[in-house]
């Protein structure tokens, strides 16, 4: 859609007011109409009308008119013409990018002996364990295989980014929608809305351009319900495996894949494997940190992350960039299964990965066996490509949202509420990670800049607070990009939202503004689920994914309670200004970060959707292998289970 004449000259008038001297704004406005969010174009229209004589507090009061204040603000943060003006930058490096053999639709076989939906962490990991042992596997990415270079400049298009833009890792913008219910009000959201629950879909899923924290669950994650009694409302339960049944796995994930860091966690005991890389050097604010717990009685340590330190099986170190979590790694520093799993993978002969196709459906023999799986795509011409691929076995890893759906939608005659649902179990205890944290400003420059950002954390939290189910982590965040910092200084309202005063304020603190944040475990529910809905379906006229439910109010307690800490740090780091982050409604489901519980695993089959080696009740040849059969979901990132727990399901698989 392209702006009438009067229409770009109320937008440059009303850019003159948000960023005095930013004249990018029409062309931002209208790129993002065109390219982005064409849908956007009544709301566009209803914030351009907000512009009145009351000029621009008129406009901050009007809801489409703050909301395009903000829009335009963080299109003129996001130019590298803005970042010299603010004192940020970041290094430039030739993109590398490690290379993968994948294979057209059209030239796949007709049978595989095991067919792995997802390619992220538990899709990859599982990927190389079966094809190193002699079976032929196809590995279905929905995602394409962008490169690095488009995944490492843009701060508005990327998975971390909060302005709805889409991102070159959104599966489908406009052809996959789903539901989301938040305060029972249904609403219709694309991939970039809050309420769809992205996580990158692409080659290596998440772990393309996550941040890498490499944490491990330690033993009373996984006796929650044990530990602290089941919460009224919740279905807090205990895990049916233990740590020490994951620990092996834990230390062959860190092996495997790179994991640099130190200190030991206050919670679990010595690994039996170090490390394989040290820490990377602690940055500036890590330092003020360190400082501050200290004199606060609070241990510290290094951020466990899947980075390399120094070079690690061919790849290289970390060279320190500013962008980090949300971008590609320019140097394939970062591990994700894109350069570690699924190279070793395809490098036997056994694996074949197609990408940009769907797993639309388990298909069933007679007796209900699993024999297939029926696969959809477009076909480059406007039209549709179908396919159904026979196997002897499936591992589906599509993400605790995907992967109840593919379940859902693969009712047949002795499973017409979908495959391993026949308990109404598929869907339920969906959790993420409500985040706690605290924003600060300092009265010195204290930013560096130097990256990833995050370097030092406090676990001294993840139990045994009074009063509190669980806890959580604390660290320094990743560098943020400029339009990150405009949003996070002005939604803890800590400079204005516009204006010559947000500018001068916004090249003052950029610089001055550290931030301490950390996940939370969350207390399930049982009610907060996905669902799939028959009247509204993706471009291929599949059922899409609903989700609903609510926060506990366990959650919200341990929000402030951690969200205080993450204060009082700060302050005495000398932080001059704080502001803690708040939690809004409690009657949404937990969607965002780290999607995690939908298929729990469990010993009894009335109350989970698979067994304590991920293998679906019913089936004897389905198993789980992402962070859906996590029965709590731990106060840490939790990719590093998904990893350990992906080996241990697959060797189990082959028979180790």
């Amino acid at each position: 859609m392209r702006l009438s004449e009067q229409q770009r000259l109320v937008l440059a008038r009303l850019a003159e007011l948000v960023v005095p001297g930013g004249d990018q704004a029409v062309r931002f406005v209208e790129r993002v109409l065109t390219e982005d969010r064409p849908d956007w174009a009544d709301r566009v229209s209803r914030g351009l009308a907000a512009l009145g004589d009351a000029g621009l507090d008129g406009v901050l009061a009007d809801a489409d008119g703050a909301w395009l204040v903000r829009l335009i603000a963080q299109g003129y943060y996001a130019e590298p013409a803005a970042w010299e003006k603010l004192g940020w930058r970041t290094g430039e490096f030739a993109a590398v990018q490690t290379e993968l053999r994948t294979t057209p639709r059209d030239a796949l076989g007709e049978r595989y002996d095991c067919v792995v939906i997802g390619s992220g962490a538990g899709g990859g990991a599982a990927a190389q364990v079966l094809a190193e042992s002699g079976r032929s596997v196809l590995v279905v990415e929905l995602g394409s295989y962008p490169s690095t270079d488009s995944l490492m400049r843009d701060h508005l298009r990327n998975p971390r980014s909060v302005t709805g833009l889409p991102a070159v890792t959104d599966p489908d913008p406009a052809g996959r929608p789903r539901v989301a219910v938040a305060d029972g009000v249904r609403s219709r959201v694309l991939p970039p809305d809050g309420g769809w629950g992205n996580n990158a879909f692409t080659v290596g899923g998440g772990t393309r351009v996550y941040g890498a924290q490499a944490w491990r669950f330690v033993p009373r994650d996984f006796r929650m319900a044990t530990t602290y009694g089941v919460p009224d409302g919740s279905a807090l339960a205990d895990w049916p495996i233990s740590y020490d049944d994951l620990e092996p796995y834990y230390s062959l994930a860190e092996q495997r894949f790179g994991v640099s860091g130190g200190g030991t966690d206050p919670w679990h005991g010595p690994r039996s494997i170090p490390l394989p890389m040290p820490p990377m050097p602690r940055t500036g604010p890590a330092e003020l940190l360190a400082g501050a717990a200290e004199r606060l009685g609070w241990g510290t340590l290094d951020v466990p992350l899947l980075i390399n330190s120094i070079d690690y099986q061919g790849r290289s170190g970390c060279v320190r960039c500013g962008q980090c979590v949300g971008f590609a790694c320019p140097v394939e520093a970062k591990s994700g299964t894109h350069n570690t799993a699924l190279p070793a993978a395809l490098a036997t002969g056994n694996c074949t990965l197609v990408i940009e196709t769907t797993a639309e459906r388990l298909v069933t023999d007679h007796t209900g066996r699993v024999v297939g799986v029926a696969l959809v795509a477009s076909d480059g011409y406007g039209g549709i490509w179908r396919r159904t691929v026979a196997c002897e076995e499936v591992v589906v890893a599509a993400g605790a949202s995907e992967t109840p759906r593919l379940l859902l939608n693969s009712a047949h005659d002795a499973e017409p509420q979908g495959i391993g649902n026949n308990q109404d179990q598929v869907g339920r205890h969906l959790q993420a990670h409500v985040y706690a944290g605290a924003v600060g400003l300092f009265e010195d420059e204290v930013v560096d800049l130097v990256g990833p950002g995050v370097s030092i954390a406090t676990c001294d939290f993840r139990h045994g607070n009074d009063g509190i189910v669980g806890g959580g982590m604390l660290a320094n965040e990743f560098v943020p990009t400029p339009a990150s910092t405009y949003d996070y200084l002005t939604g803890a309202g800590l400079i204005p939202v516009a204006g010559a005063e947000s500018v001068q304020a916004m090249r003052r603190e950029v610089r001055r503004m550290l931030r301490v944040v950390g996940p939370i475990q969350e207390v399930t529910s049982a009610d907060s689920r996905v669902r799939v809905d028959p009247s509204v379906v993706d471009r291929f006229g599949n059922p899409v994914v609903v989700t609903s439910g609510a926060i506990h109010p366990e959650d919200a307690r341990a929000h402030r309670f951690m969200s205080a800490k993450a204060k009082a740090w700060l302050d005495e780091a000398g932080a001059v200004r704080t502001s803690v982050g708040e939690l809004g409604s409690l009657g949404r489901p937990s969607t965002g970060q780290h999607q995690a519980g939908t298929c729990r695993m469990g010993d009894d089959p009335a109350r989970s959707v698979t067994d304590p080696y991920g293998r679906v009740w019913g089936h004897a040849n389905v198993w789980i292998a992402d962070a859906s059969v996590h029965v709590t979901n731990g106060g840490v990132n939790p990719v590093l289970t998904v990893l350990a727990g992906s080996l241990r399901i697959a060797t189990h698989i082959v028979g180790g």
